[in-house]
C-alpha cells in the first residue's frame, strides 16, 4: 500500500492536501464508506483517485458521461496512473483491451456509465475481480429532488450487497439538505460518514441583471473578454443555434452545442471547446455535467436556470481553476413565466411539481436580492454568510430601495378588478390609463385604478410585476396565457397590513464592475509574453496529442512557472502540479521556453 502523501506529491505534483482531502482519503483508503459534499474546484476526484491508487484493486468510478470519462482518464494517464473507461463509444478491440488489462490486474482506475455497471453481466465480471472502491460521482443524480434525476442511478444501490466490504463513496458539488439526505438513503449510505465543506464560490463573480435586450448586454459583457474561454447556456435549441452565429458575426469565436444536432456536430464542437483555448460554446443545459476544463473563465445565462442547484452547478463550471471568474446573467418576467409553465405541463408527480416550484420560487429570490447574493446562493444549500461579499453586483452596487406598498397595492388591485385574466403589459395600461383597444373591449376605463399610475413609466410597473411575482404575491395563471393572478399572501398587502420594499431598477448592461473577475495583471510585460509562449508551447503538445491543454498542465501551473522561473527539472518539481511523470514527459520542452525566454541558449537545457 502505497503512502498517500507520497502519491499526492509524486503523482499528480501537489504539496499538500487542501481542506478535508487529507482525512477523507484517510477514511477510504481504511475502508469507510463516504458521502464528499465539495463545492467544485474543490479536488473531489483526489479523495477517490488516491485510495483507488494506495488501496489494492482497481477503483470503479461511475460517470454519467462519456467525454468527462475520456478527460479525467486521459489527465490520469498524463500524470502516469494506469487509468481507462469502458463505454459504448469504445471500438470491440478497445473493450476487449479494457476488459484485459482489469482481468490482469493492469489499472489503478476504471471509469464506467451506471447502466453498466448495473448491468448483470458486466457486474458479474466486476466480481471476479478485485475492487479497491466504488466511486460514484454526480452523486446527486439519484435523487428525485436533485436538478438532473437520473433513474439508472438508483440501480447503485445494489453494490452495498453485491460487494460487501468494498468502500463506496458518492460524491457532489450541487445538493441541497434535502437532496444530500435523498441520496444518502438511496444509494444506502446511512453509516456512511458525511464530509462537508463550505459551497462558496468566492473567485466566482455573480452578477444579475433585469433583461431587456439581452444580444446587447451579453456583447457589453464580453467586450473586454475577447480571448477568454467561456460558456452561454440558453433554453431553447434554435436560441442557441442564433446567439453562436451572432456571437460569431460579432467577433467571438462560438459553436452551438444541444442534443438536436449531428452527433459528430456536436461531438466536434465540445471537442473544440475543450481543446482550443478561447472558443465560446453556446449551449442548452445538455452540455456541462462534470466538464474539468479548468480555464472557463464565464459563464453567461440568457434564460434562467430551472432551480438553485443547476444555477448553481452551471456557474460551477467558470474557474475551477481557482483563478478570477465571473458568473452572468440576464433574467425577466418572461423568463419566470416559462419556466412555470415546464413545469405545470411536466409529466412529473404532483409532489415532484411542487419541490420544482419551489426550487424555481428560490432562484427567483435569488434574482430580486437587494442583499449580497453570494449569502442568498449559500443559505439555499443550508450553510450561513455574513454577506457584504464585495464580489456580487448588490455588493458592488448595492441597490437602492424604495417603499412600494402604494405602488404594490395599486398593482393588486388593478389585477383584482380586471378580474384577474389579463397579463402584465395590459395591466399596466391600465394603471397608466392608456386608452386601447384591449381597454375599451373590457370598459376597464370605467374602472376606479384606471390612470392611477402615472407616478411610475411602464419600465417601473414591469419592475413592480416582476419583484411581485418573484416574491410570490402575484401568480401566472399559464392556463390562461400568462394572467397574472393574486397569490394569497396579496392580501395583508391589499389590506395596507404588509409593507412593501422594492429595488429601484437602474439602466441594466453587462458592465463588469469593480475588479471582479478580472484576469491577473501581470507585472511587466515580460512576464506576460512568457506566460503566453508556455501557453503556445502546451497548446502544440496538446495538439500533437489530440488532448486538451489542461490535462498537460493548468493554467494556475503555467502562471507559477511564469513567476519562478525555474531553471532545473528539480526546480520544475516544486511547482504544484508537476509530478514525476510530466516532468519526464514535459520537462525539457517547457525549460526551454523558460530559458529562452530569459534571453539564454536553448543548448543550456538539461
Amino acid at each position: 500500500m502505497f503512502e498517500t502523501e507520497a502519491v499526492l506529491k509524486e503523482v499528480f505534483g501537489l504539496p499538500s492536501f487542501r481542506g478535508q482531502q487529507a482525512e477523507i482519503v484517510r477514511h477510504v483508503v481504511q475502508g469507510g464508506d463516504a458521502v464528499v459534499l465539495l463545492p467544485t474546484g474543490a479536488g473531489k476526484s483526489l479523495c477517490y483517485q488516491i485510495p483507488a491508487i494506495c488501496r489494492p484493486g482497481v477503483g470503479v468510478v461511475v460517470s454519467p458521461l462519456i467525454a468527462l470519462m475520456r478527460d479525467q482518464v486521459e489527465a490520469l494517464r498524463q500524470s502516469g496512473v494506469k487509468a481507462a473507461a469502458l463505454h459504448s463509444a469504445l471500438e470491440p478491440d478497445e473493450a476487449r483491451q479494457v476488459r484485459d488489462d482489469l482481468a490482469s490486474g493492469n489499472l489503478d482506475l476504471l471509469y464506467v456509465t451506471p447502466e453498466r455497471l448495473a448491468g448483470g453481466g458486466f457486474a458479474d465480471f466486476l466480481s471476479r475481480q478485485r475492487i479497491a472502491l466504488f466511486a460514484i460521482d454526480e452523486a446527486h443524480c439519484v435523487s428525485q429532488w436533485g436538478h438532473d434525476f437520473r433513474p439508472e442511478y438508483l440501480q447503485l444501490a445494489a453494490l452495498k450487497e453485491r460487494f460487501p466490504g468494498v468502500p463506496r463513496l458518492a460524491l457532489t458539488a450541487t445538493a441541497d439538505p434535502q437532496t444530500r439526505d435523498d441520496l444518502i438513503h438511496r444509494l444506502r449510505l446511512d453509516e456512511a460518514r458525511v464530509f462537508s465543506a463550505s459551497f462558496d464560490r468566492p473567485n466566482i463573480s455573480y452578477t444579475i441583471a433585469r433583461k431587456e435586450n439581452a444580444r446587447r448586454q451579453l456583447r457589453y459583457f464580453l467586450r473586454t473578454r475577447k480571448g477568454e474561454s467561456g460558456i452561454v447556456y440558453c433554453l431553447s435549441r434554435k436560441k442557441v443555434e442564433e446567439i453562436a452565429e451572432w456571437l460569431c458575426d460579432e467577433g467571438f469565436p462560438a459553436l452551438p452545442y444541444h442534443a438536436g444536432l449531428e452527433r459528430d456536430v456536436r461531438d466536434a464542437n465540445q471537442d473544440a471547446f475543450l481543446k482550443e483555448e478561447s472558443v465560446i460554446l453556446v449551449a442548452t443545459i445538455a452540455f456541462g455535467m462534470g466538464i474539468d476544463k479548468p480555464d472557463v473563465r464565464f459563464v453567461a445565462h440568457l434564460d434562467l436556470p430551472s432551480s438553485v442547484e443547476a444555477y448553481y452547478q452551471e456557474t460551477g463550471r467558470a474557474g475551477r481553476d481557482g483563478l478570477p471568474a465571473a458568473a452572468w446573467m440576464v433574467h425577466g418576467m418572461g423568463d419566470a413565466a416559462l419556466r412555470r409553465r415546464m413545469i405545470e405541463e411536466s409529466s412529473s408527480p404532483d409532489e415532484v411539481k411542487r419541490v420544482e416550484r419551489a426550487k424555481l420560487d428560490a432562484l427567483l429570490g435569488i434574482c430580486e436580492t437587494v442583499a449580497c447574493r453570494r449569502q442568498a446562493l449559500l443559505a439555499h444549500f443550508g450553510e450561513a454568510h455574513e454577506g457584504e461579499c464585495g464580489n456580487c453586483d448588490t455588493c458592488r452596487e448595492p441597490a437602492e430601495l424604495w417603499d412600494g406598498t402604494e405602488a404594490a397595492r395599486k398593482a393588486l388591485s388593478a389585477i383584482y378588478r380586471t378580474g384577474q385574466r389579463y397579463g402584465a403589459g395590459h395591466i399596466i395600461d391600465v394603471l397608466l390609463g392608456n386608452l386601447t383597444e384591449k381597454v375599451e373591449r373590457g370598459r376597464h376605463q370605467e374602472l376606479p385604478t384606471f390612470g392611477i399610475g402615472r407616478e411610475l413609466d411602464r419600465k417601473g410597473w414591469q419592475s413592480v410585476f416582476r419583484q411581485l411575482a418573484a416574491r410570490g404575491i402575484i401568480a401566472v395563471d399559464h392556463a390562461a396565457y400568462g394572467a397574472l393572478t393574486l397569490a394569497e399572501s396579496a392580501r395583508p398587502v391589499l389590506r395596507g397590513d404588509r409593507r412593501i420594499e422594492l429595488r429601484r431598477d437602474t439602466a441594466p448592461s453587462g458592465k463588469r464592475r469593480g475588479t471582479s473577475g478580472e484576469a491577473e495583471v501581470w507585472a511587466s510585460a515580460e512576464d506576460e509574453a512568457l506566460f503566453q509562449a508556455l501557453r503556445a508551447e502546451r497548446l502544440r503538445l496538446a495538439r500533437e496529442q489530440g488532448v486538451p491543454p489542461y490535462v498537460i498542465f493548468h493554467d494556475t501551473t503555467l502562471r507559477e512557472m511564469t513567476r519562478r522561473r525555474p531553471r532545473s527539472e528539480a526546480a520544475l518539481a516544486d511547482i504544484p502540479g508537476i509530478g514525476g511523470a510530466k516532468i519526464a514527459r514535459y520537462g525539457r520542452a517547457f525549460l526551454t521556453v523558460i530559458r529562452e525566454g530569459a534571453g539564454q541558449d536553448r543548448a543550456s537545457v538539461t
